[in-house]
């Protein structure tokens, strides 16, 4: 990159870094122990306009790119705290951004930028079909001035942290499509009319502080206005705002494996066993170095995938691989920090533990390792199709 840009993006992180620092380890250990939700946290930095980093000017954002809000999310996650409780609100707007008519934009997109709404939740999985997207039984009927709802949705997150939701159900039924990818269409539901009116919110227990969530849908009626774009496109559609979630997620876990290894050589550093620091001993040193120069390598495909997405170039393989690559370097991250702390790597004060959970999501969702590897190798070596 440019002096410039470099310069540019500096500021941003400094700026992001000075307001999570209001935030230390004890404020997230709270929120991790009570398993709640750090509302002071996203209002603050709601309020401070950094959620709004992608809205265009004219819709009372800042007009930034995918690079800005990289690097926004990296820096949370590398300040201590958990990005998963605002990311959401940046990759959900892709699809209203890219594909909504300008009606729904100036109705939404000012206030989102305000914060006076969330658009926080993505409903896309479901129990039966999990990544295989195209096979998705929730349906959206057509009736007059209304669609109706019915279906199931799963591993839905921040729902009650959220005024709006992006939501995937089939308009054509799959039988009557001459590509499985066709038929399926794209809305925003208002959380608050839906939920007691045709939507039932289950919550679910996790390993991790994650509020997430099994939804159900009942004859739930929403405006025929809520459709973005064309019908039956949704499934395109969506693959815009994906490519554009696993470039984000990829920074998440770049900043927090810069987290893990920052964390892990302070110890090493101070921690005295035998007469000597832990850190002199290279059983040591080495799984952290390697740590180290895996994150680095993954923060080059970031920076790959970012341009492409801002050009407007196809940045599908690369935020694939950008998401392959640093959920698996943040998880060996993980596991040389837990081991370089030993037995104290395992008590919440230090907070290893916690991050250790949140960056273990990474390896599983919002897409799969295996997923990638099988993306990588039909469309980039042209090996058949596994699936």
């Amino acid at each position: 990159m440019n002096p410039n840009r470099n310069e540019e993006l500096n500021a941003i992180r400094e700026g992001v870094r000075a307001l999570c620092a209001e935030f230390d380890a004890a404020y997230w250990r709270r929120i991790d122990e009570e398993k709640g939700f750090p509302e002071a946290f996203v209002r603050t930095l709601t309020e401070a306009g950094w959620l709004a980093a992608m809205i265009p000017v004219e819709y009372g954002g800042s007009g930034l790119g995918l690079s800005e809000a990289s690097v926004i999310l990296e820096e949370v996650n590398h300040s201590g705290g958990n990005s998963g409780t605002v990311h959401g609100q940046m990759y959900n707007m892709f699809t209203l951004l890219k594909h909504g008519s300008e009606e729904q934009k100036q109705r939404y997109l000012p206030k989102l930028a305000s914060g006076e709404l969330r658009l926080q939740s993505m409903g896309v999985t479901e129990p039966t079909t999990g990544t295989d997207t195209t096979k998705i039984k929730t349906t959206a009927v057509r009736q007059g001035d209304k669609y109706v709802i019915n279906g199931q949705k799963v591993w839905i997150s921040r729902v009650q942290h959220s005024d709006l939701m992006i939501l995937l159900a089939r308009t054509t039924p799959l039988a009557d499509v001459t590509k499985k990818s066709e038929g399926m269409s794209i809305f925003i539901v208002d959380l608050r009319e839906a939920i007691g009116s045709g939507l039932t919110v289950r919550p679910i227990p996790n390993m991790v502080n994650h509020e997430t969530n099994e939804l159900f849908f009942d004859n739930l009626e929403i405006p025929a206005e809520n459709l973005i774009g064309e019908e039956g496109k949704g499934f395109r559609y969506i693959l815009d705002g994906l490519n554009a979630e696993r470039t984000l997620i990829a920074a998440e876990c770049i900043g927090d494996g810069r987290w893990f290894v920052e964390k892990a050589c302070a110890y090493a550093r101070d921690r005295v066993v035998f007469g000597r620091p832990i850190g002199q001993n290279q059983g040591v040193q080495f799984p952290i170095a390697e740590a180290h120069i895996e994150i680095e390598a993954a923060d080059l495909m970031r920076w790959r995938a970012c341009k492409q997405y801002d050009r407007g170039l196809n940045a599908g393989a690369s935020a694939n691989m950008a998401k392959y690559l640093a959920a698996k370097a943040s998880w060996e991250a993980a596991n040389a920090c837990l081991q370089t702390h030993g037995g104290f790597g395992f008590a919440s004060e230090y907070d290893v533990e916690r991050k250790f959970r949140e960056t273990r999501l990474y390896q599983v969702a919002p897409i799969s390792t295996n997923l990638i590897l099988s993306y990588v190798a039909e469309h980039l070596l042209e090996l058949p199709r596994s699936f």
